[in-house]
C-alpha cells in the first residue's frame, strides 16, 4: 500500500526512500538487522539525536552490527544513515513540535487530569484523521473484489482487536456465501480448528495492535503457507502483520494511556464494508432484504415522533 505523506511521524518517516528501505531490511533481513529496523521504524524521532552506542543499547546489538546494518541500507556508516533519517524527518518536526505545544498548553490550564484525557481524545483523532487520509483506493477497490470472489472470508483478532473482528464478521456476513469469525470462542486450540482448512480461493482478513497477539501472527502464517490471500489491519508498517499482508491497511493506535487506541481500525473496517456494499447493486439489495427481515425487531422512529407529537398536542389541550 502507497502510504501518503502526511500523518504521525512513523507513517510520514516509512514513505520516506530511508523507511522504504528500512522496510525491506525487517521484511528480509537478518535477525539482528530485522529488531533494528523495526525499532527505528517505530521512534525515527529518535534517530538524529542519538549516537550509534545508545542505539544499539536500545536495540540490544553492539554498534559493529549497527554499523553493518546502515551499509545494508546502502550508506557508508551509522552517520550517514543518521544525517539521512535528519533530512526525512525535517519536514515533520514543525506538526509535531505544534501537538506537543497544544497539550503542554491543556496541561497548563487544565491541570494534569484534563491533560491526559485531552491528550488522549486529541490522540485519537489523530489517529482517525490519519487512517482516513491514508486510505488507498485502489488498495480498498482491489481488497472489495477479493472478498466478492473468495470462497471463505475468515476474520482474526485476538484479545481487543477480537472485538473489531466480530463486528467486520458481523458487517460482511449478509455479502459473505461463507464468512468464519475465527477466534470467537474456545481460545487458540479452537480458532486453530477453524482455520485447518483454509485454502488459495480464501481470504484471511486479520486485525492485531499493539500488544500483539504472537497466536495472531502463527495464525496468519499458516493462512499465508496455504495459499490464503491476507488482509492485515494493524498500526505500523513495522507491525509484525506488515510482512505478512499481501494488503495492507494502516490504522494508527498511538493513545497516551492505553496500549492501543482502536477507533483508526474501526474506520478501516467501516471503509471496507461501505465499499463492498457500494460495489455491487446485488448488495445493497441483500442489505435492503436484511433490514426487511429484522423490521419487527427495530424501533420505528417515524412512528415514535409521531406518537411524541401527539402526545405533545395532547398535553397542549390539557393545559
Amino acid at each position: 500500500m502507497d502510504l501518503v505523506a502526511f500523518g504521525t511521524p512513523e507513517l510520514t518517516f516509512a514513505r520516506s526512500s530511508l523507511g522504504q528501505r528500512l522496510i525491506e531490511l525487517q521484511n528480509h533481513g537478518s535477525r539482528s538487522n530485522r529488531a533494528i529496523a523495526e525499532h527505528l521504524l517505530r521512534n525515527p524521532l529518535r534517530i538524529p539525536a542519538l549516537g550509534i552506542e545508545e542505539i544499539a543499547a536500545q536495540t540490544g546489538v553492539s554498534a559493529a552490527t549497527l554499523s553493518r546494518f546502515a551499509r545494508a541500507a546502502g550508506f557508508d556508516g551509522y552517520p550517514a544513515m543518521r544525517s539521512a533519517a535528519a533530512d526525512s524527518l525535517q519536514s515533520m518536526l514543525q506538526p509535531v513540535e505544534k501537538l506537543r505545544s497544544s497539550i503542554e498548553h491543556h496541561a497548563d490550564s487544565s491541570g494534569r487530569g484534563n491533560s491526559v484525557l485531552v491528550s488522549g481524545i486529541e490522540a485519537t483523532m489523530a489517529n482517525v484523521r490519519t487512517a482516513a487520509q491514508n486510505l488507498d483506493a485502489k488498495t480498498l477497490s482491489s481488497v472489495t473484489k477479493l472478498i466478492a470472489k473468495a470462497g471463505e472470508v475468515y476474520t482474526l483478532g485476538f484479545g481487543l482487536s477480537s472485538h473489531l473482528a466480530s463486528i467486520l464478521a458481523l458487517d460482511l456476513q449478509p455479502f459473505c456465501a461463507r464468512l468464519t469469525n475465527v477466534v470467537e470462542y474456545g481460545g487458540t486450540e479452537v480458532a486453530a480448528g477453524r482455520l485447518l482448512n483454509i485454502g488459495s480461493a480464501d481470504v484471511l482478513i486479520v486485525i492485531s495492535f499493539p500488544r500483539y497477539a504472537t497466536d495472531a501472527i502463527g495464525l496468519t502464517d499458516y493462512a499465508k503457507a496455504r495459499g490464503s490471500k491476507i488482509v492485515a489491519i494493524t498500526d505500523s508498517p513495522a507491525s509484525p502483520l506488515a510482512q505478512l499482508a499481501d494488503f495492507l491497511f494502516i490504522a494508527p493506535a498511538n493513545h497516551p494511556v492505553l496500549s492501543s487506541g482502536l477507533s483508526a481500525g474501526l474506520v478501516i473496517i467501516e471503509a471496507l464494508v461501505t465499499s463492498l456494499m457500494i460495489s455491487n447493486p446485488d448488495n445493497v439489495r441483500q442489505a435492503s432484504k436484511l433490514t426487511e427481515a429484522i423490521g419487527e425487531y427495530l424501533v420505528d422512529t417515524s412512528r415514535q415522533s409521531g406518537g411524541a407529537r401527539r402526545g405533545a398536542q395532547a398535553s397542549t389541550k390539557q393545559r
